[in-house]
């Protein structure tokens, strides 16, 4: 009963369906302790904003667009700082998942950046006159690490299969644009021409990449402000049960 005498009626606490928080969080709902998503807001836009804006003028450099070339600031404050700072919320949260693409992909962006800046030395460091230019060793050992975070993206594919059609389609072009990037840095140490073609098709599939990225980022905010045009994601959560899920049936 209220200070004025009127009866309290129990407020029962809003519950978002199973599809409604995977498009919101990229991960099936998993039973976490405490109420930490009721107390602070959804750090998932974020990320995927560090993501979409880092990648699309990355990619469009790797194809050339434009006479696009270089590498820009973006790569370290949007696709390294957001990111990390956002899976580490992610984290925080109990969404294991996206915590850790979201900070794998920060360091990457870091990583990517840092070897192409000439503060670093990474390059310089297998030149014999200390110029940035790209020598056969060089190529040939970071298209390395091009070839594993094409085989980290590949699982991330796999995982995403839990998730929804779009993140699918973004981890696939991941994946295709490392591989075809190393490809090119491999292809570019034996002195073949077809490097640059392979770089250009490792730029087109970041790209494609980075276009899913900006439909789920329009996806996930009208979802959060609650429009009426909603953007379909096609959940797959639903459809791939887990393998608890399975047992309990």
């Amino acid at each position: 009963m209220g200070l004025d005498g009127s009866h309290l009626k129990p407020v029962e606490s809003l519950k978002i369906s199973p599809e409604l928080f995977e498009k919101l969080y990229l991960s099936p709902e998993n039973n976490v302790h405490g109420d930490l998503r009721k107390t602070f807001g959804n750090p998932t836009p974020l990320a995927v904003v560090g993501f979409v804006v880092a990648l699309s003028p990355l990619s469009i450099e790797l194809m050339g667009w434009r006479g696009a070339s270089g590498l820009s600031a973006t790569a370290y404050f949007f696709g390294g700082l957001l990111l990390v700072v956002s899976g580490l919320l992610e984290f925080f949260l109990g969404n294991t998942f996206p915590s850790v693409v979201f900070m794998s992909y920060g360091a990457h962006f870091l990583t990517f950046a840092a070897t192409f800046q000439p503060f670093s030395n990474a390059i310089a460091a297998y030149s014999p006159d200390g110029t940035q230019t790209q020598t056969p060793e060089f190529a040939s050992s970071f298209a390395f690490y091009a070839l594993f975070m094409g085989l980290l993206s590949f699982i991330y594919l796999i995982c995403s299969l839990r998730t929804n059609l779009i993140f699918v389609f973004v981890f696939t072009g991941a994946s295709l644009g490392f591989v075809l990037a190393a490809a090119s840095f491999w292809t570019t140490a034996l002195g073949m021409i077809v490097g640059a073609t392979l770089l250009k098709g490792a730029g087109g599939a970041f790209f494609v990449a980075a276009v899913m990225g900006w439909y789920l980022l329009a996806a996930i905010m009208f979802a959060t402000l609650d429009l009426p045009w909603g953007l379909p994601v096609v959940d797959l959560s639903t459809m791939i049960k887990g393998a608890s899920q399975k047992r309990k049936d």
